[in-house]
């Protein structure tokens, strides 16, 4: 299934109700946005590119993990995979069922059918998110713009500072 970001959730969706996109670089920002998350959920969104560099097995696991930590919370995955096509096949070998790449991809159509033909969700873009690279739980602030990221009440935020 081909998703362009205006049609999916933010781009998942997960009970009929979109999710927040959260950027995690780890397994600490991971459980942080799904201790956070309401009832929307949250979609763990990997770096730019993570699907080439740490790979889908890393990505599935980090997300497998916090979830384990936080059972009951809706969430989804979704993998960046840049324009590595073969990153993107192995996403959807894995498991995932939310992969993005490259629409100028050569092997772009290739890769949305071996993802429909799955049940899975091939992304052209990323979705809007909030970037949890600088996130220190420490932080009041960090806490509450996660918070409000995952609310709703804040979209414009690209990152904490």
């Amino acid at each position: 299934m081909l998703r362009g970001l205006g049609s999916t959730v933010g781009p998942a969706r997960e009970a009929g109700h979109a999710m927040p996109a959260v950027v995690v670089h780890g397994l600490a920002q991971a459980c942080a946005a799904l201790a956070a998350a309401g009832p929307r959920g949250v979609l763990l969104l990997s770096a730019p590119g993570a699907g080439a560099s740490l790979g889908p097995r890393w990505f599935a696991a980090l997300a497998a993990a916090a979830a384990a930590r936080h059972p009951g919370v809706a969430h989804a995955a979704a993998l960046d995979c840049a324009d590595m096509p073969g990153a993107a096949l192995a996403a959807l070998r894995g498991g995932l069922r939310f992969v993005i790449l490259d629409p100028l991809t050569p092997a772009f159509a290739a890769v949305a059918a071996a993802a429909e033909s799955c049940g899975a969700v091939l992304l052209a873009e990323r979705p809007p998110a909030l970037d949890l690279a600088r996130y220190d739980a420490r932080r009041r602030s960090h806490g509450a713009a996660l918070a409000a990221w995952l609310a709703g009440a804040d979209d414009s935020a690209p990152g904490l500072r």
